[in-house]
């Protein structure tokens, strides 16, 4: 076993950290972003990196030699099938993974309210292992069209749900609705069994602030980011969202997931994009499917908003993961003047076929079950072709894996787009839908009743938007 941590890979404009941990001919590949000068982050860089010079490559070694250790089962090990049991198994601290590892994830927001919803954390006596904000109360989307500030959306991650919802139930009963009197095995039931295994509590005064709080295990959420089972909070972390507090193993479990939403929007793309919308499709992945985009209970521009108003924070997120991508190179970069950064992706099969082969299993394993149909590939001929992946260090990504055949023929395949998104829709669409019936009983009547009033609100801004703009 050992552990490779390549410092000093940097551009003109930022910092680039490449981590490469070699796990039993297996290996771990990402990017992070060390802390860069200025309220924003640089536009697009170059994806080459300045070699490093042998002091650099030295000091990296003295480095890898008191790095700790990561030891993976290789004979196990096949990408998205038991990977939440081995980060079970492993990983417990952050010394455990790479220095640097990550921090991409961490996106700046202005320092009263990042203080502000920390402190917020610290008014719940049930214990909150992972926890972050999102949404517009926490990220401009744009205009406004709400007459008081929006209420805060706020993610807990906890290691027992029973357990938390008790202790939460004593501290504050007047959070819930009626469930609550069933008690917290009703609660914990409703949470973990129905939609995508997560509570709302919304419409939470508490310090200062209004505020809807949504609680999920640790368990639910690390199978969610690496498997994509509903991609309903692994959506959600596509997008921009501000960490309160951290854990190694979502850490670790979210840099994979947004690997893999790359890889997504790779497969929806042409061979030509530009940065802007790249950031587009991957913003817009969680809400295919999704049925408030269908019953007027969405703003209809919501992605273009989040991007347009939120480039910065992908650019902070995504470019440092790109740059360890091969198959993604610049076009055209920025020039000073125009803000358009034009990019161009390999089309060989063989790569698009390695990405295919990455994609997060529960996904994979749908659009393998719609291709099976759709090649006429008979399920014995097609488990013959989907060999077991092979050793690819050649790309930045989390784990390294080789496509089959059977993944070249798909990555070939006219109708690609449309069957990924397809994919993607069949992905979302239940768990999306069950959650939003979940509401009624988790947040009740009359709070629903709120909730859907302001979706509809949205909606007609937007569409009042799209008018004005014709």
């Amino acid at each position: 076993m050992s552990c490779l941590i390549h410092k000093s890979t940097r551009s003109a404009a930022r910092n680039v950290t490449i981590a490469r941990v070699s796990l039993t001919g297996r290996r771990f590949m990402t990017g992070g972003v060390t802390p860069v000068t200025g309220s924003q982050s640089p536009p697009f860089a170059s994806f080459a990196s300045v070699p490093r010079s042998s002091a650099d490559a030295q000091k990296s070694s003295a480095n890898a030699n008191n790095a700790s250790r990561i030891s993976w089962p290789d004979s196990s090990f096949v990408e998205g099938e038991v990977t939440h049991e081995k980060l079970t198994r492993e990983i417990t601290m952050f010394s455990q993974l790479p220095e640097n590892f990550g921090v991409n994830q961490h996106i700046p927001i202005d320092n009263e309210l990042k203080e502000r919803l920390r402190s917020t954390l610290w008014k719940f006596k049930a214990p909150i292992r992972f926890a972050f904000a999102y949404g517009s109360g926490v990220f401009s989307q744009g205009r406004s069209y709400q007459k008081t500030k929006p209420q805060v959306d706020l993610i807990f991650g906890v290691t027992y749900s029973q357990h938390w919802h008790s202790l939460n139930i004593t501290q504050y009963p007047d959070h819930y609705s009626s469930l609550r009197r069933l008690g917290s095995g009703a609660v914990s039931y409703v949470q973990d069994n129905l939609g995508a295994g997560v509570y709302f509590n919304p419409y939470v005064e508490i310090n200062g602030m209004t505020v809807k709080y949504g609680v999920v295990s640790v368990d639910t959420l690390c199978r969610d980011l690496l498997s994509w089972d509903t991609l309903y909070l692994s959506g959600r972390l596509h997008k921009p969202v501000k960490i309160l507090r951290d854990d190694p193993r979502i850490r670790l479990a979210n840099q994979r997931n947004l690997f893999s939403v790359i890889r997504t929007a790779l497969l929806l793309l042409p061979e030509k994009f530009t940065e802007k919308e790249l950031y587009h499709t991957i913003a817009s992945i969680s809400y295919m499917g999704d049925p408030r985009m269908d019953v007027a209970a969405e703003n209809p521009n919501k992605v273009k908003n989040i991007v347009d108003n939120q480039k910065q924070h992908f650019h902070r997120l995504y470019a440092p993961l790109t740059d360890t991508l091969p198959n993604i190179q610049i076009a055209s970069g920025y020039d000073g003047v125009s803000e358009t950064v034009k990019l161009v992706q390999d089309m060989d099969p063989v790569r698009r076929g390695n990405m295919v082969a990455r994609l997060p299993s529960s996904f994979r394993k749908r659009l393998y079950a719609r291709y099976t149909t759709v090649l006429g590939v008979e399920p014995s001929q097609n488990s013959a072709m989907q060999s077991e992946p092979s050793s690819d260090v050649s790309e930045g990504a989390i784990s390294r894996s080789e496509g089959s055949k059977f993944d070249q023929m798909i990555a070939e395949h006219p109708e690609l787009r449309a069957e990924v998104a397809r994919a993607i829709r069949h992905t979302v669409s239940w768990p999306s839908s069950v959650q939003s019936i979940k509401g009624l009983a988790t947040a009740g009547v009359i709070k629903s009743a709120k909730y859907m009033g302001e979706k509809f609100s949205k909606w007609r801004a937007g569409k009042q938007s799209e008018t004005e703009e014709m």
